[in-house]
């Protein structure tokens, strides 16, 4: 029996998104339909559908358009290990948003009995991330540097609200660098590279301005220092030498 195939709108409807969506995903080559009627009607198949399934899930993931279409047109890109990858990511999110019910719920509770909640209680759920850990030792460092001295001069003003959205954006990004690297997308690839302009214009955002050659520099750190490896690799094995590859490619497209 041939496979029945939905029209535009009944697509647009099962998926959520709107039709002008779909057609923009269709120009653009991520997911085009397999053929039209003889009135020029859009006709999707299951193939269709599932790769629609595999945007929505990366664009729920933050993902750029552009990114997606790379990644799931790689010539080694694997269903299965996108859907993990996906998986992993969300159940990250998803301990994260349940943390932070528990902690409205608890701030509720405190709120309808009218008792007072300690600062502890009421920032602990946003991490235990500390920017001050290794402050010392960069002050030897890099101490006598402009973008040390820059960085104090904005670090010193962020709150732990500030801190935490530091932590997330910079969380997407090593997402990036992560499915691209499953995907078997080269270090040196234009999607990877698009990646790590992102992550350079992260650090001159928050941080300090970062050339390209300071970047490289960064990305050279990466590797070479033990637990800058370790720490960045605890997201993927090998993480942080495709990192500073893709770092050390976009430096040189960028001189």
């Amino acid at each position: 029996m041939p496979e029945e195939g939905l029209t535009i709108g009944a697509i647009a409807r099962l998926a959520g998104v709107t039709v002008r969506t779909l057609h923009h995903y269709d120009r653009m080559g991520l997911v085009v339909p397999e053929e039209r009627t003889d009135s020029g009607y859009r006709v999707y198949r299951h193939r269709q559908v599932e790769r629609l399934q595999e945007v929505l899930f990366f664009r729920a993931l933050g993902f750029g358009l552009d990114e997606i279409r790379r990644i799931v047109d790689q010539p080694s890109y694997d269903r299965a290990a996108a859907l993990a990858r996906q998986r992993a990511l969300l159940v990250e999110r998803a301990g994260h948003l349940h943390h932070l019910i528990e902690a409205v719920d608890a701030a509720l509770d405190a709120e309808k009995r009218g008792t007072r909640m300690t600062n502890e209680e009421m920032l602990e759920v946003f991490g235990d991330f500390d920017p001050s850990q290794y402050e010392e030792e960069a002050r030897q460092r890099w101490g006598d540097t402009e973008a040390y001295r820059e960085s104090a001069r904005r670090t010193s003003r962020y709150s732990k609200a500030d801190w935490q959205q530091i932590g997330r954006e910079g969380a997407e990004i090593n997402a990036g660098f992560l499915a691209l690297m499953e995907a078997s997308t080269p270090a040196a690839d234009a999607a990877a590279t698009e990646v790590a302009e992102r992550h350079r214009a992260y650090i001159s955002k928050w941080f300090y301005e970062c050339s390209p050659e300071i970047h490289a520099g960064l990305g050279q750190m990466y590797v070479a220092d033990p637990r800058f490896t370790e720490n960045i690799d605890r997201a993927g094995p090998g993480l942080a030498r495709y990192m500073s590859e893709a770092i050390a490619a976009n430096a040189r497209r960028r001189a």
